[in-house]
């Protein structure tokens, strides 16, 4: 499966803000975006500020939020196309859908420090949903599924040691986490009032609309 394999935290630098690509290490003093908060390149520092055009406001959030979730254009372009043909609102149904995927489930659980660790989990076949093993990071999980670590895979210090640094009252509404059994479900498709993200995804509908 075709991933990105460069450095991510160039990502951050890229679009101006943190996209917590690499888990705790964003957290501290180590994060390149705090020691280089400028682009990346060799004249990232003395780069210009351009006048940006309609397409270039709407190239710069579709590669927010394809870097956010960690996806490549073919993959993002996909979701957006699938998003088109259900019924409903397509921009909330691309986010809905991006936010159901299963790495993106274990990473909003905390069972993993970002989503590129949870995607790794998947693929190495360490989640079950409803007690099937699932290795594709892209699964689209459904209300009421139950996600659990398996249990060969239970003594992972990754694992717990996500888990440890989930703070009480972080979880979000819409899902439930059992730290004791190491599984958590889907209590409902999110609305996109309970997505916490801050993107404008009506700019991506417009620029794939063209």
């Amino acid at each position: 499966m075709a991933r990105y394999r460069e450095a991510v935290c160039k990502l951050c630098r890229r679009e101006g803000e943190k996209l917590f690509l690499k888990g705790e290490r964003c957290q501290t003093a180590k994060c390149a975006f705090e020691r280089k908060g400028y682009p990346p390149g060799q004249h990232g520092k003395n780069r210009r500020i351009r006048k940006s055009t309609d397409y270039g406001v709407q190239l710069r959030e579709k590669q927010r939020i394809k870097r956010y979730y960690g996806l490549l254009e073919s993959q993002f372009r996909g979701v957006f196309e699938r998003a088109n043909k259900k019924k409903g609102i397509t921009s909330e149904n691309m986010l809905k859908m991006l936010e159901t995927r299963l790495d993106n489930i274990v990473y909003r659980l905390g069972m993993a420090p970002s989503r590129n660790a949870a995607r790794q989990l998947v693929r190495h076949r360490h989640f079950e949903v409803n007690g099937r093993v699932v290795d594709i990071p892209s699964y689209q999980v459904k209300a009421g599924d139950v996600v659990s670590v398996r249990e060969k895979s239970r003594k992972l210090d990754m694992i717990h040691e996500s888990i440890k640094r989930m703070k009480e009252g972080k979880q979000l509404s819409w899902l439930s986490l059992d730290k004791a059994k190491l599984e958590g479900s889907l209590l409902e498709i999110p609305e996109r009032v309970d997505i916490p993200v801050k993107f404008n995804e009506n700019l991506v509908v417009e620029l794939y609309s063209k």
